[in-house]
């Protein structure tokens, strides 16, 4: 179908679209009593919490090789 033309506008930016990405994780319950913990005591949520300690983890990182065999 030539010069037929599909135009397609861009769609205004969604409030939240911030450079985020939300991803869902499985957490051993014990985690989650312990985050729980730390957010009533530090005043921050979860989610906070969680950035704040992997961007803090993910600085630490060396990665090694492993062992073969």
């Amino acid at each position: 179908m030539q010069g037929n033309e599909i135009l397609i506008s861009r769609k205004p930016t969604r409030k939240g679209d911030d450079g985020h990405k939300v991803v869902s994780v499985r957490m051993k319950e014990e985690t989650v009593d312990k985050l729980d913990a730390l957010s009533a005591e530090t005043n921050r949520s979860r989610n906070e919490l969680i950035n704040l300690l992997l961007e803090a983890s993910l600085q630490q990182v060396t990665v090694t090789e492993g062992k073969k065999g």
